[in-house]
């Protein structure tokens, strides 16, 4: 479930409600926007560790007024966040701890949050689903670093041009096949027929016909000859968003 809370006077979007986590994060690209100095935490640099293992760097831990509201309802409790320095598409991650001391139920099918008010009465924040869906697209984009660009300088006086092999990165790491242009049919026993370039040397050419020949019930001449590829060997996945119309 994602949502807007209100932190030290900023409606922060993109928070997560994570029932899974034991710790309330507030992620280091956040902090910097809420305008805190750095001595205002305290400092903490122990990693932390993700549901796959990944370890993670900290920053320090702070503790922070989070207002959630409910039209003109609203509650304000303290929560103790772990700033977290990784890469990720939410801004905030709200667990347990304060899930807890705001006393919080959460419906994850009604995408809904209930919780008692300092009145008694009972409190609803609703999830967003377009924050959510933008949170969720922006995870399937990969994390690229951050690469530094060299400027390329033509040396004075130089009448040098770079070609295309120039920007090939290949060049020079592995042999280019060439075109074969010209060849020759052989006629196989099953009445197909394949082409051998005329480049073989007739040595080559020898040693190579009476193995195709004796191996042609290899050779899948049609889709349907293609008896399937277990996928522990090879697959393909598309990333689909099911929601997405067709456009015509």
């Amino acid at each position: 479930m994602v949502s807007t809370v209100e932190i030290e006077n900023y409606a922060v979007k993109k928070v997560f409600v994570d029932q899974g986590s034991s710790v309330d994060i507030l992620y280091w690209a956040t902090y910097q926007k809420l305008q805190h100095p750095k001595t205002a935490m305290v400092p903490y640099d122990e990693p932390i560790y993700g549901f796959s293992g990944e370890k993670i760097s900290t920053r320090g831990y702070i503790d922070l007024h989070a207002v959630f509201r409910d039209g003109a309802q609203t509650k304000t409790i303290p929560i103790c966040f772990l700033i977290v320095d990784t890469s990720t598409s939410y801004n905030v991650l709200l667990s347990h701890p304060s899930l807890n001391t705001l006393g919080a139920v959460v419906s994850t099918p009604h995408l809904a949050m209930k919780f008692p008010s300092p009145s008694n009465d009972i409190l609803t924040i609703h999830g967003d689903q377009r924050l959510a869906r933008e949170c969720y697209m922006a995870s399937l984009r990969p994390q690229l670093p951050i690469l530094q660009t060299n400027h390329i300088e033509r040396p004075p006086n130089s009448e040098i041009a770079l070609s295309g092999d120039d920007l090939d990165p290949r060049v020079g790491r592995d042999v280019r096949l060439q075109l074969v242009v010209e060849s020759t049919p052989l006629e196989l026993p099953n009445d197909r027929t394949i082409k051998l370039g005329t480049g073989l040397e007739s040595e080559q050419r020898d040693l190579i016909t009476p193995t195709i020949v004796s191996n042609t019930n290899l050779f899948a001449w049609l889709a349907a000859d293609l008896p399937g590829v277990d996928p522990q060997v090879a697959s393909q996945k598309l990333s689909i968003y099911k929601e997405a119309r067709y456009v015509s």
